[in-house]
């Protein structure tokens, strides 16, 4: 008698296995997003730009804590009904600290991300150096942090600003089994990225003297041998443009993350950009 109710459930389940089984071999549609991990509000060309709905939450790293990086800050959703969720590392630039795109934890945090943002061993550390770190975060993240049970270990990605974003794409090449990364105007002094599979947006600054667009974005963009990938450029922006909180670079970065690491294809249209504050867009397998 005791096992009776497990039994109802187990059949309950076969029954709707079963069911779909008749309907997809019989050919009835079934709506695209049926079965995708659709958590949080649905994506408009109102929101996208800003906050997810999300209530969030934030502890600090401290570099005595970790190895492999110099601490930071973590921001989670406090919600764990749609958990666990996926979670990002993000870099700061050359001689740069976390504060200077720290508007990215809070907003990423808000759609359901959880995001470690990362002070490097020095602010002088080269791209390589950077991507090492951004894994180093990840693992800490994922392994001995305070909020471990809050992430799910095999929805992960990266994405950092200027050296940080030559450092995204270097951990990215290290690390197969990230799902998705997001240079900002990203520096790097290799252009070759043909290794890097897996779907990455580079976004770039149109007036940047220091990681011009057509010696770096560009060259990585079109090496990257990534089946999805984009490029979209800030009209009018520096090289400093991720310091402050930004329509083009938080639609890039979230609709890249939501649809990537939660498999969400609801942001599948918001990864195409156009208008008076893009200069230049670019893309290949987004849907575009």
């Amino acid at each position: 008698m005791q096992f009776r109710p497990w039994r109802t459930r187990r059949a309950r389940i076969l029954s709707i296995t079963a069911a779909l089984a008749v309907l997809l071999g019989a050919g009835v549609a079934v709506a695209p997003n049926a079965l995708a991990a659709e958590r949080g509000i649905a994506p408009t060309s109102l929101n996208i730009t800003g906050d997810g709905g999300y209530r969030t939450a934030s502890v600090n790293v401290s570099r005595l804590a970790v190895t492999g990086f110099g601490g930071g800050e973590i921001y989670y959703p406090t919600s764990t009904a749609d958990g666990p969720y996926p979670a990002v590392a993000i870099s700061p630039g050359f001689t740069a600290y976390w504060s200077s795109i720290s508007w990215l934890g809070p907003r990423l945090a808000s759609w359901g991300i959880v995001v470690i943002g990362i002070e490097t061993n020095t602010t002088l550390d080269q791209p390589g150096q950077r991507g090492d770190q951004l894994l180093a975060a990840l693992d800490y993240l994922t392994g001995r942090s305070s909020v471990a049970g809050r992430v799910d270990r095999t929805r992960l990605g990266v994405a950092g600003h200027s050296m940080g974003g030559g450092g995204t794409l270097e951990a990215l090449r290290s690390r197969s089994s990230l799902k998705a990364g997001v240079p900002l105007a990203p520096w790097n002094l290799n252009t070759l990225w043909g290794s890097v599979r897996q779907p990455v947006m580079i976004v770039g600054g149109q007036l940047d003297t220091i990681a011009a667009p057509a010696i770096h974005s560009v060259p990585f963009y079109n090496s990257l041998g990534s089946s999805a990938k984009g490029y979209v450029e800030v009209a009018g922006g520096s090289h400093f443009f991720p310091q402050l909180p930004n329509s083009v670079a938080s639609r890039a970065i979230v609709s890249t993350f939501k649809r990537y690491l939660d498999d969400d294809t609801r942001f599948t249209p918001f990864l195409c950009q156009s208008g008076l504050s893009v200069s230049s867009f670019r893309s290949r397998g987004l849907g575009c």
